[in-house]
């Protein structure tokens, strides 16, 4: 195993040589799963081991971890300079499997600047152009640390609740070097990350956050965006006063049977900030963003959309604050590069080294966490 230790001293060390930290990406729960390592360090509440590469069964036992048979306490964490296999996905860093009430929870600890390779890929297509993957990679890396979470067991998911993470399968050379070039920089607001939100297609203009959330952030507000322009532009639905009355009911509001939805006041992007639902029972207006989670929860794709009875035509993809991945396209085609997108989206916001930013991690949370240098 002195080759093995050789191995996860150039790993790190290479990492520590440049600005980098450690995630804690969240994959699954389940009360079991099987688990495919190359030679590895186990490491559990009484110390560490080294075991050669293999396939292993792990299951949540009375109150700890059960790793082929054995008990491992509370916690069990695998680490190979080959990373892991879990349901059929190769992931980059170590697998912390942690019990949790019975089940387990299933965490990867992987440096941020190699997360950010299994994530570009699920967040814009690699068609995409450079100055568009770049700030794509930017943002996702804002996203994450913006996301640090000290005090809980991982500080994020690897769903669309955070951002779509798939491990190193997904990898491509395209997305690869995006992240490498821009290596390091976040967008920042008073020496903090951003809340880096990003949707697909603004349908021509951006929302501002107050519109879509409720909370006012000076960096995202409302933007012309006349170069997004996607398969999702311009699209169309039906609905039905029945899917309007589960919607409500779902806000624990009713009107009887629904009869009529109608827009009374616009946002600057073209986005309700009043809805009027009239109904058997009487009627009512829904302020912003109340309304913006009625007509998600219909299934629409965005809000941006005007109502011809019980049709409705929209433009645009997603909740449409901050940065449009289509529009972005657009300006890049136009010759603009990544810092001229994040300003344009973001306006009033910084281009920053994360180890500038106030308030974030040095390195040594991985001495913190455990995983220190050999």
């Amino acid at each position: 195993m002195a080759r093995l230790w050789v191995l996860l001293f150039f790993w790190l060390g290479a990492a520590w040589a440049q600005p980098d930290l450690l995630l804690r990406v969240l994959l699954s729960e389940a009360p079991a799963q099987g688990v495919q390592v190359g030679p590895h360090l186990r490491n559990n509440a009484l110390g560490s081991r080294d075991f050669p590469a293999g396939s292993l069964r792990v299951w949540a036992g009375a109150g700890e971890v059960v790793l082929e048979g054995q008990g491992q306490g509370p916690w069990v964490e695998l680490a190979s300079p080959e990373g892991f296999t879990l349901e059929g996905r190769p992931y980059r860093g170590n697998l912390l499997a942690v019990w949790q009430g019975g089940r387990l929870l299933f965490i990867n600890r992987v440096w941020l600047e190699d997360y950010l390779l299994g994530v570009m890929p699920g967040e814009v297509p690699a068609s995409f152009p450079e100055a568009v993957l770049q700030a794509q990679a930017i943002l996702a890396r804002t996203f994450a640390l913006y996301r640090l979470n000290p005090q809980g067991l991982y500080d994020l998911c690897a769903t669309e609740r955070c951002q779509v993470y798939r491990g190193r399968q997904v990898e491509t050379p395209r997305h690869t070097a995006a992240v490498q070039a821009t290596r390091g920089l976040i967008v920042s607001y008073r020496q903090k990350p951003i809340t880096a939100v990003y949707h697909a297609d603004s349908g021509g203009h951006t929302a501002a956050s107050a519109e879509v959330w409720g909370n006012s952030l000076p960096y995202l507000v409302a933007r012309p965006d006349p170069f997004a322009q996607s398969p999702h532009s311009a699209w169309s639905r039906s609905l039905s006063p029945e899917a309007v009355a589960q919607g409500l009911a779902a806000l624990g509001l009713q009107v009887g049977s629904v009869q009529t939805v109608q827009p009374v006041l616009l946002s600057e992007s073209g986005r309700p900030l009043r809805l009027r639902i009239s109904g058997s029972g009487g009627s009512l207006e829904l302020e912003a963003p109340l309304a913006t989670r009625l007509l998600r929860s219909l299934g629409l794709p965005s809000t941006r959309v005007r109502f011809e009875g019980w049709q409705v035509y929209g433009q645009g993809l997603g909740h449409g604050v901050g940065m449009s991945q289509w529009g972005a396209r657009g300006l890049a085609l136009q010759g603009w590069d990544f810092r001229q997108i994040l300003g344009y989206y973001y306006p009033g916001t910084f281009l920053s080294s994360f180890e500038v930013v106030q308030g974030l991690p040095s390195p040594s949370w991985a001495q913190a966490w455990g995983w220190s240098r050999p």
